[in-house]
């Protein structure tokens, strides 16, 4: 069923220009554990939920591609004018040059997008149009792609046109998501099982810190550099290719060589990969209660170790630890702002939402904000 925003979408689509569009539904997404272990082959365990990036598409028949949003403004190109950059219409030039690059020549095309995910939120907006945009392109073309092949041409527009040098997880689990599950993700393999999410009594609650993640795609990259000069290191003397392969009693051998900075951000990594498969074992049996241990686990490690925490999702996590409604909560995205994830019992949202504000604006003199998700499924034709 169509809501009002697609609704909106596909007639403002028809009007601009002339044309009967697919709608597309992508989703953003949420991680709910495995924290920058995605790029290091190990396991992530993200969910799409039900905020999304709405697409209206159709081919117009000419040498050119015509993008409108409605927050950020109109563009259009053709295929010679495809450049890296960071405005929001880079992105699609990357997710046609991406289908370039496996042999298809994309035709041109109309597109018109509207969002309802949070800007700055770290729910990975920018994945979740790149997924849909590279579907959309796909069945407007009949090219007979498969997700994965998706996915993976949405993450080299992240790459090349945007600098980004993120590992797969948001493209994955804005094509893969399911409803009322999570994705256990293998990073090394690619392959998935769906783990039941759906915690009866409690709810996912987002808050943002309002703290836009500036520093997140350069700090990122380093993180990412750190953790690769390590395995640089390890492979002299182990067979390991990722710190997938890595064991604790590895790094210590290496601490002094590493330098202690490196050697706490690859130990949190380490010891995220294991924390994830174990947290997988708690969704099986339903154990909540371990569940949100291992978010707060999480959440030190990326403050402490890994360094891409800031004071206020400090704030926001040791707030959600004091309160007896919460029984895990966690920094999410790459970092330096964004939301924090809490795990909190229904009944409770209201006052804890309360609570929160009233603390967090007496602190930081900004008002967080609030969003309950839910696990969705991912990339979608919008009958």
């Amino acid at each position: 069923m169509m809501h009002r925003m697609e609704e909106l979408l596909r007639q403002e689509f028809r009007s601009q220009f002339g044309l009967e569009p697919i709608m597309i539904g992508a989703p953003g997404r949420i991680n709910l554990i495995g924290e920058h272990t995605d790029y290091n082959d190990g396991f992530v365990m993200p969910c799409a939920i039900q905020k999304r990036v709405f697409l209206a598409m159709a081919l117009n028949q000419k040498n050119v591609f015509r993008c409108f949003s409605a927050e950020l403004g109109y563009n259009e190109f053709s295929a010679d004018e495809l450049k890296a950059g960071h405005e929001w219409f880079n992105y699609v030039m990357g997710v046609i040059h991406g289908f370039g690059t496996k042999g298809w020549d994309v035709g041109g095309f109309d597109l018109m997008v509207v969002s309802d995910l949070p800007t700055g939120a770290g729910l990975s907006s920018s994945a979740a149009l790149c997924a849909g945009l590279a579907f959309g392109i796909n069945h407007l073309n009949n090219y007979s792609l498969d997700r994965l092949e998706l996915a993976r041409i949405a993450q080299y527009a992240e790459h090349a046109f945007a600098g980004v040098r993120c590992g797969l997880m948001d493209q994955y689990a804005s094509l893969f998501g399911e409803k009322d599950s999570a994705i256990l993700l293998d990073c090394r393999s690619l392959t998935h099982q769906y783990l039941p999410f759906h915690p009866e009594g409690y709810q996912l609650l987002l808050i943002h810190s309002r703290v836009s993640h500036h520093l997140a795609f350069s700090e990122y990259n380093n993180r990412r550099e750190a953790c690769e000069s390590a395995v640089t290191m390890l492979m002299q003397r182990y067979s390991v290719t990722s710190l997938r392969d890595v064991t604790e009693e590895m790094l210590f051998t290496f601490r002094t060589q590493l330098g202690e900075e490196r050697f706490m951000r690859c130990l949190f990594v380490v010891q995220e990969i294991a924390r994830t498969q174990r947290a997988a074992d708690d969704l099986r049996s339903g154990d909540w209660k371990n569940f949100g241990i291992k978010m707060f686990e999480t959440h030190e490690g990326l403050s402490r170790a890994y360094q891409v925490s800031c004071p206020e999702t400090d704030y926001l996590v040791d707030l959600a630890k004091a309160s007896p409604a919460v029984l895990g909560a966690r920094m999410m995205g790459g970092g330096f702002g964004g939301c924090t994830l809490n795990l909190i019992a229904s009944s409770e949202i209201n006052a804890f939402e309360q609570l929160v504000r009233k603390n967090y604006v007496a602190q930081f003199k900004k008002e967080p904000e609030f969003y309950q998700v839910t696990a969705s499924e991912g990339v979608r034709l919008i009958a």
